[in-house]
C-alpha cells in the first residue's frame, strides 16, 4: 500500500512501531523493519556509545529503513543527532518538537523529520519550521498523552497542515488503518501492539499483565510525574497516588539514584531533565526527580520483570489484544485485513446509492 509515508520514508507499509523506551530495542526494530513497516528505535534510556552500538546492531540485522527516537530538550541533542547522521539513519523521530536548527541540520543531511506531537498547533508550528510529517497521539495513546481523543485530534491536524500526518493513540488492526486513512492520515503508529509481540524483548511475566488488561484497567495518572500518564493500574500506582509528598520525594530520590548510576547521568543534567519536562506545570521536587528517572520506573517492568517496583504505559487498546504475533505475522495481518475492507468499500457514487 503505497502512502505519503511510504514514499517519504521508503518503507513497504504504513505503518509505524513507535519509540517506546527499554521496549524499541535493535531486536523489536529490526524485526518491524524486516516486516515492512517502520521500525523506532527509542534512544532516551540509552547513552551516546549505546545509542551508536544500537543503530549499528539494526543496520546488521535489516537493509531497511528504520528511525531513531530523540529528546529535543535532552542536553546532550546534537551529539545524538549527529550520531544519527553519521550512521545513515532514515528518519528522526522526537517526543517533544525539535527545534528549527536541529530540524534543518537533520534535513540538509538527508534525513526525515517526523515529530510526534498531541495538539494541532504543535504540528503547524513543527510544519512551519520544516518537519517532514508529523505523528498525531490522541488520548487513547499510552505514555504520556493528552485530553482530545484520536477522533477528534487528526481530522483537526490533518486539515490545519500540508505535511504528511501519521495517527497515534488506540490503533491495532486493519480496521484501524482504513479508518485512519479515512480521515486523510498517510498510516498510523502503534506502540503497545508491536510491544505485545514475540519479537518484542519486554519479559513474558510482563507481557502476560497486560494482555489480561481489560480497558478499564488502563488509567492516566498524574503521580508517577506531575504529567498526564496513561498505563496499567497497579499496586504501585495506587500507591503513588496515596503518598504524601516527604514519601513520594524519598521514592523519588532512590530511584533517581539507580536511574543515574545506569545512565551515567550527572545529578545536575537528570534535574534539567526533570525540570524540562515540565511544561510550565507546578511540579514539586518529587515530581521533578520522578520526571527526570520515569525511565527508571519503566525499566523495572520492561527489562528488570518487576510490575511490582515499576510502572507499564499502556494504550488503550491493550484491553483488547489477546496474542502476540511476531512483527511480520503482525503487520501481513493489519495489511491483509485492511485491503479486504477498502476492496469492499463503494468507490464511486453508483456504488453508494446502491448500498441504501
Amino acid at each position: 500500500m503505497e502512502t505519503a509515508l511510504t514514499r517519504l520514508t521508503g518503507v513497504r507499509h504504513p505503518l509505524v512501531q513507535t519509540g517506546m523506551g527499554w521496549v524499541a530495542g535493535p531486536r523489536l526494530v529490526s524485526a518491524t523493519a524486516n516486516a515492512g513497516a517502520l521500525g523506532i528505535l527509542a534512544s532516551a534510556t540509552m547513552t551516546l556509545d549505546h545509542l551508536r552500538d544500537a543503530v549499528r546492531e539494526v543496520k546488521s540485522r535489516t537493509d531497511s529503513p528504520f528511525g531513531v527516537n530523540l529528546r529535543a530538550d535532552a542536553g546532550d541533542a546534537g551529539d545524538r543527532v549527529r550520531i544519527v547522521i553519521d550512521e545513515g539513519v532514515r528518519v528522526a523521530s522526537f517526543a517533544l518538537a525539535p527545534s528549527r536548527e536541529l530540524i534543518a541540520e537533520l534535513k540538509e543531511a538527508g534525513v526525515v523529520v517526523v515529530p510526534s506531537v498531541g495538539a494541532r498547533r504543535h504540528a503547524e508550528k513543527v510544519a512551519a519550521w520544516g518537519a517532514d510529517a508529523v505523528i498525531v497521539q490522541g488520548g487513547e495513546g499510552g505514555g504520556h498523552t493528552g485530553e482530545v481523543a484520536t477522533t477528534v485530534l487528526l481530522p483537526q491536524v490533518v486539515d490545519a497542515v500540508e505535511i504528511p500526518v501519521v495517527a497515534a493513540g488506540g490503533f491495532h488492526d486493519g480496521r484501524g488503518l482504513v479508518a485512519a486513512l479515512a480521515y486523510g492520515a498517510a498510516g498510523i503508529a502503534m506502540g503497545t501492539r508491536f510491544l505485545l509481540t514475540s519479537d518484542s524483548t519486554v519479559p513474558d511475566s510482563v507481557k502476560a499483565r497486560y494482555l489480561a488488561a481489560t480497558v478499564k484497567d488502563v488509567t492516566v495518572t498524574t503521580a508517577v510525574d506531575g504529567l498526564p500518564h496513561r498505563m496499567l493500574r497497579t499496586d504501585l500506582v495506587d500507591a503513588l497516588e496515596k503518598s504524601g509528598r516527604t514519601r513520594a520525594l524519598v521514592q523519588a530520590v532512590r530511584r533517581a539514584a539507580g536511574f543515574r548510576k545506569i545512565s551515567g547521568l550527572s545529578w545536575s543534567r537528570m534535574i534539567h531533565d526533570g525540570l524540562a519536562m515540565k511544561h510550565g506545570k507546578d511540579l514539586s521536587w518529587s515530581q521533578v526527580l520522578l520526571a527526570a528517572n520515569t525511565p527508571m520506573l519503566l525499566r523495572a517492568s520492561m527489562v528488570e520483570g518487576r510490575t511490582d517496583l515499576g510502572v507499564m504505559a499502556s494504550g488503550q487498546v491493550a484491553g483488547v489484544i489477546d496474542d502476540l504475533p511476531s512483527c511480520a505475522e503482525l503487520v501481513d495481518r493489519v495489511m491483509t485485513e485492511a485491503g479486504v475492507i477498502l476492496r469492499g468499500l463503494p468507490t464511486h457514487r453508483h456504488d453508494v446509492d446502491r448500498t441504501h
